[in-house]
């Protein structure tokens, strides 16, 4: 199984950008999938994820009501719409996929089994 992350970039203090994550190889039927970030010098967060029915979201508290996340189940892909960014919203973006049953969406890196390869968000103030 790989996921593909794309859709970083450069961006100023306000502005939008759309993340997605691609997964492809042996199909799973996912749990969960979902979004981390990793600044320079501090330790990876997670940002937001879905379950994979579509039935419920979590997001960090410092990115509720600014970026969303959804799924498209046809497409085997994550994306994650990311608007009014802020400086502090620089950092490398992990998408990531969880397998095993869980009844709650899970905030821990360590729950989740499958990793893309980062893409980098970068916004300018």
């Amino acid at each position: 199984v790989q996921l593909q992350a794309s859709g970083g970039g450069s961006v100023q203090a306000g502005g939008s950008l759309r993340l997605s994550c691609e997964a492809s190889g042996r199909t799973f039927s996912w749990n969960a999938m979902g979004w981390f970030r990793q600044a320079p010098g501090k330790e990876r967060e997670f940002v937001a994820a879905t379950t994979w029915s579509g039935g419920s979201a979590d997001y960090a508290g410092s990115v509720k009501g600014r970026l969303t996340v959804s799924r498209d189940i046809a497409k085997n892909t994550v994306y994650l719409q990311m608007n009014s960014l802020k400086f502090e919203d620089t950092a490398v973006y992990y998408c990531a996929a969880r397998t095993r049953y869980a009844s709650v969406i899970l905030r821990s890196a360590i729950s989740y089994d499958y990793w893309g390869q980062g893409t980098q968000v970068t916004v300018s103030s």
